[in-house]
């Protein structure tokens, strides 16, 4: 209940943010420490919280590079961020994140450009009522929000940690969870059903996603840690946004609960807050496998900080990767 009303009267955390902060808020402080032309990758950047994190980004000054399925709605976004802020740069490369060969071929065309890259912001994500399967033959909302990131964040990661060295400015990577990953069990938590659900369940699945990201973000975090590179990874939730996801929603809601959640809903600018706030904020300089909600350091459920789940799911997905790139093509 404590948290709840905070949540609601927009009280300050130890961040000096809360529920009601903006993106712009949250950054304004950030901008004199921003070092010159940073470099960020902001996926699901055609609209909701992602296009508000390239538009606040840009103005701060940041490169903003958005992969889109969509080139259109991207070029639309382009236009509107540099009409605000003529002078920001900002790069559209095609990617669809539920196909890895998609993932790999926006990976090379980036690299190609030569470019450093501080900030990796695996925002992009679906809801799906309907059980649908990607290119790869692995259930959509999975294949969309946690398998297509997991290879984006592995394929670019290298080029991360060689911009933190050459630079001195240590690389940051943001995943974009959900609160609702702890409405997952354990029991239901099994690779298998994943890839292939026998009772699918849009809910369900959107949650199951949002709990691997945060697992991919502790186990990475780890990794990183252990070689001692200048890169950190962290999961953040963005807070119940009324944007295309939500709008999916409609057997999850019924219209009662939905005029009360409503109440709680942020703006896009408050949710795409936190995202920024952990992209840029030099508070948090060094800090890597942690979750955030509301601009401060949160808590995440008891699976979510199972180690042994997390390597798990790692090396799992890791052979799965393995094995579809290397299938030849029909």
């Amino acid at each position: 209940m404590k948290e709840t009303l905070r949540y609601l009267a927009g009280i300050a955390g130890p961040s000096g943010y809360g529920s009601k902060s903006t993106a712009e808020q949250v950054t304004r402080d950030c901008s004199s420490s921003v070092p010159s032309q940073l470099t960020a990758i902001i996926t699901g950047a055609t609209s909701g919280i992602g296009a508000e994190t390239a538009r606040v980004l840009a103005k701060r000054g940041v490169r903003v590079v958005i992969p889109a399925r969509d080139l259109s709605k991207a070029a639309e976004v382009k236009e509107g961020i540099q009409r605000e802020s003529p002078e920001a740069e900002v790069i559209i490369l095609e990617i669809d994140l539920s196909s890895l060969a998609s993932v790999d071929r926006f990976c090379s065309e980036f690299l190609a450009l030569r470019l450093p890259l501080n900030i990796l912001i695996n925002n992009g994500g679906m809801f799906s009522q309907a059980l649908e399967y990607s290119e790869d033959k692995i259930e959509m909302t999975f294949a969309t929000n946690y398998l297509g990131h997991h290879f984006l964040t592995e394929k670019l990661l290298e080029k991360m940690v060689e911009t933190a060295a050459q630079t001195g400015i240590r690389g940051r990577i943001i995943n974009v969870s959900s609160v609702i990953h702890s409405w997952v069990k354990r029991d239901d938590f099994t690779f298998n059903q994943l890839l292939n659900p026998n009772n699918y369940n849009g809910t369900k699945a959107y949650a199951q996603s949002k709990l691997a990201n945060i697992l991919h973000a502790k186990e990475l975090a780890r990794q990183l840690k252990a070689r001692n590179a200048r890169v950190t990874i962290n999961a953040i939730h963005p807070g119940i946004v009324k944007t295309g996801i939500m709008r999916a929603h409609k057997g999850f809601i019924t219209d009662s609960v939905f005029f009360f959640a409503s109440k709680l809903l942020k703006s896009t600018s408050q949710g795409a807050s936190t995202t920024c706030y952990v992209a840029l904020s030099p508070e948090l300089e060094g800090v890597s496998g942690k979750y955030f909600a509301d601009c401060n350091e949160s808590t995440c459920s008891k699976l979510a900080n199972d180690e042994s789940e997390a390597r798990k799911l790692w090396k799992q997905t890791r052979l799965l990767i393995h094995r579809r790139l290397s299938q030849p093509t029909a």
